[in-house]
């Protein structure tokens, strides 16, 4: 009883402080540019959400970079996550010769920091015209994802017996076939987990989008927020805080309504 006790005392404790950000950010959100004062942030004072929404809105053309964002938040991981798999099942059930180096060569994309290929990067983007593109932007995004991609799908293919893929063969089915009608449903709990991690990465991207894009129709939702709080951006705080309340609720909303995929692929459980 003492330990039940314990254990739900410490949940709460540690679910306070995890909320105490959004709290901060809901609050000073809600307060008006006029009534905002940093020294008093820990306190109510406003009903302002709304028009600070709507003018962070009409302020910095939020609705062009939310709809590029939704764009490579959905089109770039799903591509990853149907390579990742083909990758896992090709070294796994195909058994591809040199399979583990290719999974080394292929995960080796995740060993170096980000920013050491962002001057490159630019470079190259600027030369081929890719630059400032939509296009530009889901290679990028789809291709920083397929590594962890690989890696999960890889390990989990890794749990199938072979046996399985052998039984597809002796009934006549060809390797397309096997992997879109048996491997890739066993994996939707895995692919779903996947997918989602790589969205919210993406959703949440600055440093890709400052350096690759410039024009509200390209810009990732975060690189435009970030805009909002330059010296040229105009914006006050509260505004700014308005606008982050915002682009943060589709990830939630994700997580909500995907918890239940997301926890079994964490467990690389089969459904």
């Amino acid at each position: 009883m003492v330990s039940r006790i314990t254990k739900t005392s410490l949940l709460v404790l540690v679910g306070i402080v995890w909320l105490l950000p959004v709290y901060l950010l809901v609050i000073n959100a809600a307060k008006s540019p006029e009534s905002y004062d940093s020294r008093q942030s820990w306190i109510p004072n406003g009903m302002s959400l709304i028009p600070n929404i709507i003018q962070a809105w009409n302020l910095s053309n939020l609705g062009d970079s939310l709809l590029s964002t939704t764009v490579y938040s959905l089109v770039s991981p799903a591509i990853a996550v149907i390579v990742g798999a083909a990758v896992g099942f090709a070294i796994v059930a195909l058994g591809l010769r040199h399979g583990f180096w290719w999974f080394v060569f292929i995960f080796g994309g995740t060993v170096f920091p980000l920013q050491m290929v962002l001057l490159p990067l630019f470079d190259g983007y600027s030369r081929t015209g890719l630059f400032d593109t939509q296009t530009g932007m889901i290679i990028v995004y789809t291709a920083i994802s397929i590594p962890f991609a690989a890696f999960v799908m890889r390990n989990f293919f890794t749990g199938i017996a072979h046996n399985v893929f052998e039984a597809a063969v002796i009934d006549g089915a060809s390797t397309v076939r096997i992997f879109f009608r048996v491997y890739v449903p066993m994996a939707s709990s895995a692919l779903v987990a996947v997918f989602i991690l790589q969205a919210t990465f993406i959703w949440n991207d600055l440093l890709l989008g400052l350096t690759l894009s410039q024009s509200d129709n390209v810009r990732p939702i975060v690189t435009t927020l970030s805009g909002m709080q330059s010296t040229y951006g105009g914006a006050q705080l509260s505004t700014v805080l308005a606008a982050g309340l915002v682009i943060s609720l589709p990830t939630v909303v994700l997580f909500l309504f995907t918890q239940k995929f997301f926890s079994r692929g964490l467990a690389l459980g089969q459904y």
